[in-house]
């Protein structure tokens, strides 16, 4: 899952995103409105956190433009104005959670969990292709019951397979979901976590999951053809 973290405390900011990146999400950061909007119309986020207070367009502004744009993308405003007014504006203008300052973050890593549920509430619980599962709850991977030991960067990419199981991803699809703004072009950075993947997940099993699909990319497979 990748998030985009609009905060203009820089401290704050780097905080939200030391937070997120502990559970396993990719996350960006924004520090103005207009930064904010490029963001979102340049990456597919699953969710964004976004401040009120912000430098160029506030984040009412923001979220307008958002929704004018079509980008249905979760809103979780987070920020110091905690009058109903304030929140009832933001709720009308196509947010869809409220948290005001100061927060505890298990509050708002339960607010995170409760949008992105809601947004994939017609998909399973536990992630499956075959016989090997991923809990995104607990963040346990295991096939054919056996627990598999993988880094978050193996994890990010191992859940967006399963996420689009049986499609064909380009390498540039994966990049954009599994690697935050701050990647360094890399040409071979996703055939070399594929071949990571497939050491832990398909090596010593005679069904293979992850297929090269020459000169696009990869796909998880559920089932092999003969």
């Amino acid at each position: 899952m990748r998030i985009l973290v609009v905060e203009d405390e820089k401290k704050l900011a780097n905080l939200i995103k030391k937070v997120l990146k502990r559970e396993k999400y990719a996350v960006d950061i924004a520090y103005n409105g207009q930064e904010a909007l490029d963001f979102a119309e340049t990456y597919p986020y699953d969710l964004i956190i976004l401040d009120i207070l912000l430098p160029q367009k506030n984040g009412y502004e923001v979220i307008q433009q958002l929704r004018e744009k079509k980008i249905l993308t979760p809103v979780l405003m987070l920020t110091a104005k905690d009058a109903i007014e304030d929140k009832i504006l933001g709720l009308d203008m196509g947010a869809d959670d409220y948290l005001t300052k100061p927060f505890d973050f298990g509050e708002l890593l339960a607010r995170i969990r409760a949008l992105l549920r809601r947004e994939t509430q017609n998909k399973p619980v536990i992630l499956k292709a075959a016989d090997l599962t991923l809990n995104p709850k607990t963040h346990i991977v295991k096939r054919a019951g056996k627990v598999i030991h993988l880094t978050s960067r193996e994890y990010r990419l191992l859940e967006f397979l399963l996420r689009r199981k049986n499609q064909i991803l380009t390498r540039d699809e994966i990049i954009d979901h599994v690697w935050d703004s701050s990647f360094e072009s890399m040409t071979n950075i996703v055939d070399v976590y594929i071949r990571y993947l497939r050491q832990k997940i398909d090596t010593g099993f005679s069904k293979k999951l992850i297929h090269t699909v020459r000169g696009i990319g990869y796909c998880l497979k559920e089932e092999v053809e003969d």
